[in-house]
Protein backbone atom coordinates (compact mmCIF):
# COMPACT_ATOMS: atom_id res chain seq x y z
CA UNK A 1 0.00 0.00 0.00
CA UNK A 2 2.75 2.55 0.90
CA UNK A 3 4.72 1.63 -2.23
CA UNK A 4 1.28 2.71 -4.59
CA UNK A 5 0.96 5.88 -2.24
CA UNK A 6 4.58 6.70 -3.17
CA UNK A 7 3.89 5.96 -6.63
CA UNK A 8 1.03 8.13 -6.77
CA UNK A 9 2.56 10.95 -5.45
CA UNK A 10 5.48 10.27 -8.17
CA UNK A 11 3.11 10.84 -10.77
CA UNK A 12 1.50 13.81 -9.30
CA UNK A 13 4.62 15.48 -9.20
CA UNK A 14 5.84 14.69 -12.86
CA UNK A 15 2.24 15.48 -14.23
CA UNK A 16 2.33 18.83 -12.59
CA UNK A 17 5.44 19.49 -13.51
CA UNK A 18 4.78 18.98 -17.41
CA UNK A 19 1.56 21.26 -16.52
CA UNK A 20 3.67 23.88 -15.45
CA UNK A 21 6.42 23.62 -18.24
CA UNK A 22 3.01 23.67 -20.97
CA UNK A 23 1.92 26.77 -18.91
CA UNK A 24 5.04 28.64 -19.04
CA UNK A 25 5.92 30.35 -22.27
CA UNK A 26 9.55 31.65 -22.72
CA UNK A 27 9.72 35.56 -22.95
CA UNK A 28 11.18 36.03 -26.62
CA UNK A 29 10.89 38.13 -29.29
CA UNK A 30 7.75 36.26 -30.78
CA UNK A 31 6.73 34.32 -27.24
CA UNK A 32 5.41 35.59 -23.98
CA UNK A 33 3.08 38.08 -22.76
CA UNK A 34 3.32 41.55 -23.37
CA UNK A 35 0.28 44.67 -22.31
CA UNK A 36 -0.18 47.32 -24.95
CA UNK A 37 -2.07 50.57 -24.72
CA UNK A 38 -3.59 51.98 -27.39
CA UNK A 39 -5.27 55.07 -28.55
CA UNK A 40 -8.83 54.07 -29.58
CA UNK A 41 -8.01 55.96 -32.64
CA UNK A 42 -5.81 53.52 -33.99
CA UNK A 43 -7.65 50.22 -32.62
CA UNK A 44 -8.83 48.73 -36.02
CA UNK A 45 -4.98 48.78 -37.42
CA UNK A 46 -3.66 47.28 -34.45
CA UNK A 47 -5.94 44.91 -34.08
CA UNK A 48 -5.32 43.60 -38.06
CA UNK A 49 -1.60 43.44 -36.79
CA UNK A 50 -2.20 41.70 -34.02
CA UNK A 51 -4.16 38.82 -35.65
CA UNK A 52 -1.65 38.41 -38.13
CA UNK A 53 1.48 38.48 -35.98
CA UNK A 54 -0.61 35.53 -33.93
CA UNK A 55 -1.24 33.63 -36.89
CA UNK A 56 2.18 33.12 -37.76
CA UNK A 57 3.56 33.08 -33.66
CA UNK A 58 0.96 31.07 -31.39
CA UNK A 59 3.01 31.58 -28.42
CA UNK A 60 2.44 35.35 -28.36
CA UNK A 61 -0.06 36.69 -26.29
CA UNK A 62 -1.07 40.69 -26.00
CA UNK A 63 -3.32 41.99 -23.32
CA UNK A 64 -4.39 45.42 -25.20
CA UNK A 65 -6.44 48.37 -23.49
CA UNK A 66 -8.15 50.88 -25.59
CA UNK A 67 -9.19 54.85 -24.01
CA UNK A 68 -8.43 57.71 -25.06
CA UNK A 69 -4.90 59.30 -24.58
CA UNK A 70 -5.76 61.32 -21.74
CA UNK A 71 -6.12 58.06 -19.77
CA UNK A 72 -3.71 55.61 -21.57
CA UNK A 73 -0.99 58.39 -20.77
CA UNK A 74 -0.88 58.15 -17.07
CA UNK A 75 -1.53 54.47 -17.02
CA UNK A 76 1.47 53.66 -19.07
CA UNK A 77 3.50 56.35 -17.10
CA UNK A 78 2.39 54.76 -13.29
CA UNK A 79 3.15 51.29 -15.12
CA UNK A 80 6.60 49.02 -14.45
CA UNK A 81 6.85 48.17 -18.33
CA UNK A 82 4.85 47.71 -21.09
CA UNK A 83 4.19 49.42 -24.71
CA UNK A 84 1.65 51.90 -25.93
CA UNK A 85 0.15 53.30 -29.41
CA UNK A 86 0.63 57.37 -29.71
CA UNK A 87 0.24 59.97 -32.62
CA UNK A 88 2.88 61.71 -30.31
CA UNK A 89 6.07 60.87 -29.13
CA UNK A 90 6.40 61.06 -25.22
CA UNK A 91 7.28 64.32 -23.74
CA UNK A 92 10.95 64.89 -21.93
CA UNK A 93 8.96 64.57 -18.39
CA UNK A 94 7.35 61.67 -19.42
CA UNK A 95 10.39 59.91 -20.81
CA UNK A 96 12.43 61.45 -17.73
CA UNK A 97 9.81 59.28 -15.79
CA UNK A 98 10.58 55.65 -17.48
CA UNK A 99 14.89 56.82 -17.80
CA UNK A 100 14.57 57.17 -13.40
CA UNK A 101 13.99 53.62 -13.55
CA UNK A 102 16.81 52.49 -15.86
CA UNK A 103 15.02 52.09 -18.94
CA UNK A 104 15.02 54.15 -21.99
CA UNK A 105 11.98 54.45 -24.52
CA UNK A 106 12.01 52.41 -27.58
CA UNK A 107 9.60 54.88 -30.17
CA UNK A 108 9.08 53.94 -33.97
CA UNK A 109 6.71 55.46 -36.17
CA UNK A 110 5.39 53.01 -38.00
CA UNK A 111 1.88 54.59 -40.15
CA UNK A 112 0.95 58.50 -41.26
CA UNK A 113 -2.73 58.86 -39.84
CA UNK A 114 -5.05 61.54 -41.65
CA UNK A 115 -7.84 63.29 -39.56
CA UNK A 116 -11.08 63.59 -41.61
CA UNK A 117 -13.62 66.57 -41.57
CA UNK A 118 -16.84 64.85 -42.62
CA UNK A 119 -19.89 66.32 -43.49
CA UNK A 120 -23.73 65.02 -44.38
CA UNK A 121 -23.67 63.65 -47.99
CA UNK A 122 -26.37 66.00 -49.01
CA UNK A 123 -24.60 68.93 -47.71
CA UNK A 124 -22.91 70.93 -51.04
CA UNK A 125 -20.38 72.95 -49.40
CA UNK A 126 -17.88 70.51 -49.06
CA UNK A 127 -14.55 71.87 -48.85
CA UNK A 128 -13.27 74.10 -45.97
CA UNK A 129 -9.91 75.87 -45.61
CA UNK A 130 -7.61 75.23 -42.73
CA UNK A 131 -7.87 79.12 -41.57
CA UNK A 132 -11.42 78.65 -41.09
CA UNK A 133 -11.41 75.69 -39.44
CA UNK A 134 -8.87 77.22 -36.85
CA UNK A 135 -11.32 80.51 -36.41
CA UNK A 136 -14.03 77.77 -35.73
CA UNK A 137 -11.76 76.92 -32.83
CA UNK A 138 -10.84 80.36 -31.85
CA UNK A 139 -15.08 81.08 -31.14
CA UNK A 140 -15.09 83.13 -34.49
CA UNK A 141 -17.70 83.24 -36.50
CA UNK A 142 -17.82 81.19 -39.64
CA UNK A 143 -21.24 81.45 -41.23
CA UNK A 144 -22.86 78.34 -39.19
CA UNK A 145 -20.28 75.83 -39.51
CA UNK A 146 -20.03 73.69 -36.22
CA UNK A 147 -17.03 71.45 -35.69
CA UNK A 148 -17.74 67.75 -33.79
CA UNK A 149 -15.34 65.84 -32.24
CA UNK A 150 -15.17 62.32 -30.35
CA UNK A 151 -14.71 63.05 -27.32
CA UNK A 152 -13.09 65.86 -24.89
CA UNK A 153 -9.69 64.23 -23.64
CA UNK A 154 -8.52 62.53 -27.00
CA UNK A 155 -6.20 62.85 -29.39
CA UNK A 156 -8.02 64.29 -31.78
CA UNK A 157 -8.83 67.28 -30.00
CA UNK A 158 -5.26 67.60 -28.62
CA UNK A 159 -4.39 67.75 -32.51
CA UNK A 160 -6.52 70.33 -33.21
CA UNK A 161 -6.15 72.54 -29.69
CA UNK A 162 -2.45 72.67 -30.80
CA UNK A 163 -3.00 73.27 -34.15
CA UNK A 164 -4.83 76.81 -32.87
CA UNK A 165 -2.67 77.44 -30.09
CA UNK A 166 -5.72 77.56 -28.07
CA UNK A 167 -5.92 76.14 -23.92
CA UNK A 168 -9.44 75.35 -24.44
CA UNK A 169 -12.12 75.16 -26.75
CA UNK A 170 -14.56 77.69 -27.71
CA UNK A 171 -18.13 77.27 -25.25
CA UNK A 172 -20.00 77.65 -29.06
CA UNK A 173 -19.57 76.12 -32.23
CA UNK A 174 -16.89 73.11 -31.55
CA UNK A 175 -18.70 70.18 -29.78
CA UNK A 176 -17.49 66.49 -27.81
CA UNK A 177 -19.32 63.47 -27.65
CA UNK A 178 -18.46 59.96 -26.81
CA UNK A 179 -16.37 58.75 -29.73
CA UNK A 180 -16.02 58.61 -33.34
CA UNK A 181 -19.10 56.73 -33.72
CA UNK A 182 -21.20 58.61 -32.89
CA UNK A 183 -19.59 61.75 -34.62
CA UNK A 184 -20.22 59.84 -37.92
CA UNK A 185 -23.98 59.23 -36.60
CA UNK A 186 -24.68 62.99 -35.69
CA UNK A 187 -23.33 64.27 -38.54
CA UNK A 188 -25.17 62.07 -41.01
CA UNK A 189 -28.30 62.87 -39.53
CA UNK A 190 -27.57 66.85 -38.41
CA UNK A 191 -27.08 69.94 -40.67
CA UNK A 192 -24.09 72.48 -40.80
CA UNK A 193 -21.83 70.21 -38.41
CA UNK A 194 -18.21 69.43 -39.87
CA UNK A 195 -16.92 65.89 -38.09
CA UNK A 196 -14.03 65.54 -37.15
CA UNK A 197 -12.32 61.64 -37.02
CA UNK A 198 -9.06 59.99 -37.97
CA UNK A 199 -9.14 58.21 -40.82
CA UNK A 200 -8.28 54.44 -39.82
CA UNK A 201 -11.40 54.78 -37.70
CA UNK A 202 -13.33 56.13 -40.69
CA UNK A 203 -12.02 53.53 -43.19
CA UNK A 204 -12.16 50.71 -40.99
CA UNK A 205 -14.60 47.54 -41.39
CA UNK A 206 -17.41 48.19 -39.05
CA UNK A 207 -20.59 46.34 -40.24
CA UNK A 208 -22.71 48.27 -37.80
CA UNK A 209 -21.81 51.78 -39.20
CA UNK A 210 -22.44 50.80 -42.92
CA UNK A 211 -25.67 53.04 -42.93
CA UNK A 212 -24.33 56.00 -41.31
CA UNK A 213 -21.01 56.35 -43.04
CA UNK A 214 -23.85 55.77 -46.08
CA UNK A 215 -24.84 59.44 -45.17
CA UNK A 216 -21.36 61.25 -45.01
CA UNK A 217 -18.46 62.42 -46.97
CA UNK A 218 -15.06 63.53 -46.47
CA UNK A 219 -14.54 67.16 -47.16
CA UNK A 220 -11.76 68.66 -49.27
CA UNK A 221 -9.38 70.87 -47.11
CA UNK A 222 -6.85 73.68 -48.46
CA UNK A 223 -3.83 74.40 -46.51
CA UNK A 224 -2.55 77.75 -45.09
CA UNK A 225 -0.47 79.92 -47.67
CA UNK A 226 3.21 79.48 -48.15
CA UNK A 227 2.49 75.33 -46.77
CA UNK A 228 2.32 72.24 -49.10
CA UNK A 229 -1.22 71.66 -50.00
CA UNK A 230 -2.37 75.29 -50.57
CA UNK A 231 -2.62 74.69 -53.77
CA UNK A 232 -6.27 73.07 -53.85
CA UNK A 233 -8.37 71.15 -51.97
CA UNK A 234 -7.51 67.91 -50.96
CA UNK A 235 -9.01 65.13 -48.93
CA UNK A 236 -7.60 62.19 -46.88
CA UNK A 237 -7.01 59.50 -49.77
CA UNK A 238 -3.95 57.51 -49.14
CA UNK A 239 -1.84 59.01 -52.19
CA UNK A 240 -2.41 62.77 -49.87
CA UNK A 241 -1.49 60.52 -46.63
CA UNK A 242 1.55 59.41 -47.89
CA UNK A 243 2.86 62.86 -49.99
CA UNK A 244 2.24 64.93 -47.14
CA UNK A 245 -0.55 66.56 -49.34
CA UNK A 246 -3.36 66.39 -46.55
CA UNK A 247 -3.18 69.32 -43.88
CA UNK A 248 -4.29 67.26 -41.55
CA UNK A 249 -1.53 64.64 -40.95
CA UNK A 250 -0.27 62.92 -37.53
CA UNK A 251 2.11 60.36 -37.28
CA UNK A 252 1.14 57.13 -35.19
CA UNK A 253 4.44 55.73 -33.09
CA UNK A 254 5.10 52.42 -31.04
CA UNK A 255 6.55 53.08 -27.74
CA UNK A 256 8.57 50.00 -26.21
CA UNK A 257 9.40 50.77 -22.74
CA UNK A 258 9.53 46.98 -21.66
CA UNK A 259 13.07 47.46 -20.40
CA UNK A 260 14.17 44.20 -22.04
CA UNK A 261 14.46 42.38 -25.55
CA UNK A 262 10.86 40.69 -25.57
CA UNK A 263 7.51 40.52 -26.82
CA UNK A 264 7.07 44.69 -27.14
CA UNK A 265 10.36 44.91 -29.21
CA UNK A 266 9.42 41.87 -31.52
CA UNK A 267 5.84 43.67 -32.23
CA UNK A 268 7.63 46.64 -32.87
CA UNK A 269 10.01 45.19 -35.20
CA UNK A 270 6.83 43.61 -36.74
CA UNK A 271 5.33 46.83 -37.25
CA UNK A 272 8.42 48.35 -39.44
CA UNK A 273 8.48 44.76 -41.49
CA UNK A 274 7.79 44.58 -44.72
CA UNK A 275 4.76 42.78 -43.78
CA UNK A 276 3.36 45.13 -41.27
CA UNK A 277 4.05 47.92 -43.12
CA UNK A 278 1.79 46.05 -45.96
CA UNK A 279 -1.16 46.10 -43.65
CA UNK A 280 -0.93 49.55 -42.90
CA UNK A 281 -0.61 49.76 -46.92
CA UNK A 282 -4.05 47.96 -47.07
CA UNK A 283 -5.47 49.40 -43.83
CA UNK A 284 -5.77 52.66 -46.36
CA UNK A 285 -3.45 54.75 -43.59
CA UNK A 286 0.18 56.03 -45.12
CA UNK A 287 3.18 53.24 -44.03
CA UNK A 288 6.12 54.71 -42.27
CA UNK A 289 7.83 53.64 -45.57
CA UNK A 290 6.74 52.34 -48.86
CA UNK A 291 6.65 48.35 -49.53
CA UNK A 292 8.84 47.72 -52.77
CA UNK A 293 6.69 45.53 -55.35
CA UNK A 294 8.58 42.97 -56.68
CA UNK A 295 7.81 41.39 -59.89
CA UNK A 296 8.95 37.74 -61.34
CA UNK A 297 9.70 37.97 -64.81
CA UNK A 298 9.75 34.75 -67.13
CA UNK A 299 11.29 34.41 -70.58
CA UNK A 300 8.19 33.15 -72.51
CA UNK A 301 10.64 31.30 -75.30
Amino acid sequence: MKNLILAFLSLSIVACSDSSKKNTVVQTRTSGTVKILVDESFSSIIADQVEVFNSDYKDAEFNISEDNENKIVPAFLNDSMGVIILSRRLRPDEEKIYRNRGIIPKTSRFAIDGIALITGKDNIDSNITVEQVISILKGADTKGKNLVFDNAYSSTVRYFKELAQIKELPKTGVYTLEDDNDVIKYVGENKNFIGVVGVNWLIANNSNMSPYIGKVKMMGVKNIKGKKGDDAFYTPKQVNLINGIYPFLRNVYIIDCEGRDGLGTGFANWLMSPRGQLIVLKSGLGPHKIVPREFNLKNKN
